[in-house]
């Protein structure tokens, strides 16, 4: 038998390339971007109708377009952690939620955020094995985050999992924003992708990596914020981060650091953290 092909898709986040990637694996769409790079994901997909949307989680640059596909597509099953099934039903929270970040640019990034049918929602708990590949349960970024092994090519599709990287770029930003982050969490669920012994990461923002090094480095990126994020003010925090980035020529410039993890988000995440920790019990 043929191995099955891995077609990374490049949706062109507001007409920047390298900032999400989506992943073909036979008849299954890994992630699908937002509503608004529809079109882009239709012109890159061809003749190629998947079978099966498997969502690593709701956020909108991961999933925005699932209920815009399930109206192309009514016959689309869509996977998702059974935590974000709901709100992909029904996604008025989700959709209140994001506004408070992103206020007047919602449509602009997202575009329209459909609801998906319940009768295509297929809620996952982690542990299963369906289409040639097995699903987990990583929360860490997200209380409601899926990671996806395809055994034959070795390949983890792991969504924010394993942090933010630029082609070329040795610089592994990890994506704290609130409201859901867990430090505790993301750890146990970088151990569980490396229970799959993966010889590539494929990340949404951007592109796939050698695993051992790609989870070391988001590792060390989580164990740094986590740091700086009790040590520094928001200020300061945002300043050696963007610092970190100056550092790298690579990283310096490109948009997938802007674009997959604004800085101006990921103290906040953070901060919501201690602050849940430190509340008593």
């Amino acid at each position: 038998m043929a191995p099955t092909a891995i077609r990374p898709i490049d949706v062109r986040h507001l007409e920047h390339e390298g900032v999400i990637c989506c992943y073909l694996v036979g008849d299954v769409l890994i992630d699908c971007g937002p509503a608004a790079r529809v079109p882009t994901l239709l012109e890159q997909l061809g003749d190629t109708r998947p079978r099966v949307l498997a969502l690593t989680h709701i956020h909108l640059d991961h999933a925005a377009a699932a209920g815009t596909l399930a109206a192309l597509w009514p016959d689309l099953e869509v996977w998702v952690h059974e935590r974000g099934a709901r709100h992909l039903v029904d996604p008025s929270r989700l959709l209140a939620s994001a506004t408070r970040l992103y206020g007047d640019e919602m449509e602009r990034l997202w575009g329209e955020v459909r609801p998906v049918p319940a009768a295509n929602v297929r809620a996952l708990a982690g542990g299963e094995s369906l289409g040639g590949l097995e699903v987990a349960y990583t929360p860490g970024h997200a209380s409601h985050h899926l990671s996806y092994f395809h055994p034959q090519t070795a390949t983890a599709f792991v969504g924010d999992v394993a942090g933010v990287r630029a082609a070329g770029s040795d610089y592994v930003l990890a994506p704290t924003p609130p409201p859901d982050i867990d430090l505790e969490a993301w750890g146990r669920s970088i151990e569980r992708v490396r229970a799959w012994r993966p010889r590539e990461v494929a990340i949404t923002h951007f592109g796939s990596f050698e695993a051992v090094a790609q989870l070391d480095a988001i590792e060390r990126s989580l164990e740094a914020a986590g740091r700086r994020s009790r040590e520094l003010s928001e200020e300061e925090f945002t300043a050696a981060t963007q610092a970190d980035l100056d550092a790298d020529e690579h990283a310096r410039d490109a948009s997938v650091y802007a674009l997959g993890a604004p800085l101006d988000q990921l103290y906040g995440g953070l901060e919501r953290y201690w602050s849940k920790r430190e509340q008593p019990q």
